[in-house]
């Protein structure tokens, strides 16, 4: 059995670890399943929600195509899943994955008073929690170190943007989880950059820029909001340092925590590159993609 990375969603955020990928035999019989991709340049659909710009090199699975993609790694899916998109060329293993979570308007009137340090301390201090589950489940521990870039909030796009860097025990498999919450009217749009850490400094500036294309459809932009709409029980600093996990121990939902709470780390390895390479073994000449404009 080979291994790859394994994605977990897990209430609002993704847990990136690593796991079984496939085993060869079930590869053999019936192969990668099928992901219709969408070639850019186009205007892809989030659901019902938000739309994004796919520019020109780029290709977009819907959310079914999302979930194949996980259920490919062996992960489980959460049924929020709206959306993916990777890189044409083979030369680039980074993905970036959306899905919405429905908790209601996030008020952000933390925005000027967000404590780094405090919300360090209480990301690390879950992570290490969730370590006991994941190590009861055989899964190997992952510690959060420190900032890759501190928590900040952009008024102008209402996105709360922060990544962390991490490793195995020892220092090893070194990662970097880059996490964006984009706040719209009636919750978040959950947007993870995925990749080796080692090709940030020339991917974060193309993930940027594609994120630049997004919006939500009208009607549930931030602006939006209405008296009387659902609102989130906790703000921005609770979204980064684990909301979920406190809602869930105040409604007595204690016994299933582990599903619920938020970790933001993981451990990212060459190991991609295997499952890069399965999950994108179509994207060749030969292969028909929809026209530009088309959707999934």
């Amino acid at each position: 059995m080979r291994t790859g990375l394994r994605i977990f969603a897990i209430g609002a955020a993704f847990v990136l670890t690593l796991g079984p990928l496939c085993r060869a035999d079930d590869e053999e019989k019936s192969g990668p399943p099928p992901i219709k991709w969408t070639k850019g340049p186009t205007t892809a659909k989030l659901g019902s929600l938000g739309e994004i710009t796919i520019p020109e090199g780029f290709l977009f699975a819907d959310g079914e195509g999302t979930r194949k993609f996980l259920e490919l790694s062996h992960n489980p899916t959460s049924g929020s899943e709206l959306g993916l998109i990777v890189p044409q060329s083979d030369k680039e293993s980074w993905f970036v994955l959306f899905d919405f979570d429905d908790l209601g308007y996030v008020k952000d009137d933390e925005k000027a008073t967000l404590d780094a340090p405090k919300i360090l301390a209480n990301i690390q201090k879950n992570t290490e929690n969730a370590n006991v589950e994941r190590q009861r489940r055989g899964w190997k521990p992952f510690h959060v170190n420190g900032w890759y870039t501190e928590p900040y909030y952009d008024t102008n796009t209402n996105n709360l943007t922060w990544a962390v860097n991490g490793s195995e025990d020892k220092g090893e498999s070194a990662s970097v989880n880059y996490s964006i919450r984009i706040l719209g009217r009636r919750g978040t749009m959950n947007v993870d950059l995925v990749l080796d850490p080692s090709d940030m400094a020339a991917t974060e500036p193309k993930f940027k820029s594609l994120l630049a294309g997004f919006h939500f459809t009208g009607g549930n932009r931030y602006a939006d909001f209405v008296k009387g709409d659902k609102v989130a029980s906790y703000g921005l600093t609770a979204l980064i340092a684990g909301g979920a996990t406190a809602v869930a121990i105040k409604t007595g939902l204690f016994a299933k925590f582990w599903k619920l709470l938020v970790v933001l780390f993981a451990a990212i390895v060459g190991a991609i590159k295997r499952l890069w390479n399965k999950v994108t073994a179509k994207r060749d000449p030969k292969d028909e993609f929809p026209p530009a404009g088309a959707q999934s």
